[in-house]
């Protein structure tokens, strides 16, 4: 039962993370899956991939096709809406880590 409610919980941080690199400059999907996985977020593909077609499907990404060595590449970014609400949840996340921390 712990787990299921901590990876709830992780889902947002998750999102959070995908979308503040999603801001840097486009991401794609195995990169994410490292990238999380050096922040300590264990993912499968299998979660990942319906999470960044949902973030998309919110208006929150939007989705680029590449052709990387013959194959294709789903590579995405953020949208306006994306870039606010990233801003929204920094400023929560700061609020929060504030009151917790100590």
């Amino acid at each position: 039962m712990e787990d299921k409610v901590l990876r709830k919980l992780f889902l947002g941080f998750i999102q959070i993370h995908i979308l503040h690199h999603a801001k840097e400059e486009p991401i794609f999907g195995l990169w994410m899956l490292e990238e999380l996985k050096e922040h300590g977020y264990t993912l499968s593909a299998g979660t990942l991939y319906p999470l960044l077609h949902t973030m998309e499907s919110d208006g929150l990404l939007l989705k680029e096709e590449r052709n990387v060595e013959g194959k294709i590449r789903k590579y995405y970014r953020t949208t306006d809406k994306g870039n606010n609400v990233l801003d929204e949840a920094r400023k929560k996340a700061y609020e929060l880590f504030r009151e917790i921390k100590d």
